[in-house]
């Protein structure tokens, strides 16, 4: 029997941009051209002021780990316990949900404040999801 595929994002037109840029080895987030808010998830208005005058950016993709929780349960499929559900701080300010990789899944080397930087995991030809690892140097 064929192992359960993790779930696949839907991309949307309001959300293609983000999966163009993944796709293309970038992270990419969105300006408010009126206030500079820089907001996650994509969505075509400014959450702080509601203006539709948005412009799309690569961000950098550097970070540090806000927030964290270690699954060991076997529930979720295309995972292996343990694995941490991560929330990253961009550089830019905005917070993102992901997972962490190349480190141990532990809270001894998953440290608050550690600084990331974003990897990309192809999850198919259409889909390629933002992960994070810690930064080297």
């Amino acid at each position: 029997m064929a192992e359960p595929h993790r779930a696949r994002p839907k991309p949307t037109p309001e959300t293609q941009h983000f999966w163009d840029g993944t796709k293309a080895g970038e992270l990419r987030l969105q300006r408010c051209d009126a206030c500079a808010h820089v907001y996650f998830p994509p969505r075509p208005f400014c959450p702080s002021c509601a203006s539709r005058k948005v412009s799309i950016f690569k961000a950098s993709g550097n970070g540090f780990l806000y927030s964290y929780v270690i699954n060991h349960r076997p529930a979720a499929p295309g995972f292996t316990p343990p694995y941490a559900i991560a929330v990253v701080e961009l550089e830019e300010g905005p917070r993102m949900m992901s997972n962490i990789i190349d480190c141990p899944q532990t809270p001894e080397a998953l440290e608050l404040d550690m600084k990331l930087e974003v990897a990309f995991e192809a999850l198919d030809d259409k889909i390629t999801l933002p992960v994070f690892r810690p930064a080297k140097g």
